[in-house]
């Protein structure tokens, strides 16, 4: 499978990840995983910004990658295909963008501020 196939597949199972986050059957890790996948994914703003030569794309083809496969390997399987078929037409207008998934990315980022700014105190 090449590169444009995987993307098209992660693409894909964003959404049905999405559905199954809010599936009362799906278990509490899983949907603790589909959280931080989805919001990751939604989230107009990136753990690492685009603008950073090399770097900032490497949250887009590793980071989100592993965090779906991982959220995806959590689901049951039945739960997940019924979520997929579901999904199909979801996000046909592109996927949502709201700034209540960029919450946990910028409270990742004061941390990190927090801990720089006492570490060099």
């Amino acid at each position: 499978m090449n590169l444009k196939e995987r993307a098209i597949k992660l693409k894909k199972e964003i959404p049905a990840v999405y559905l199954a986050l809010k599936n009362k059957e799906t278990p509490l890790l899983a949907k603790i995983c589909a959280w931080a996948t989805v919001a990751y994914a939604l989230s107009p703003i990136d753990l690492i910004p685009d603008f950073i030569p090399v770097l900032g794309y490497l949250d887009d083809l590793i980071i989100l990658p592993v965090m779906v496969a991982l959220t995806v390997k959590l689901i049951p399987r039945e739960i997940l295909e019924q979520c997929r078929t579901e999904s199909e037409d979801l996000w046909q207008n592109g996927k949502p963008r709201k700034l209540i998934y960029a919450l946990p990315i910028v409270a990742i980022w004061l941390l990190i501020l927090i801990i720089i700014v006492r570490a060099i105190r």
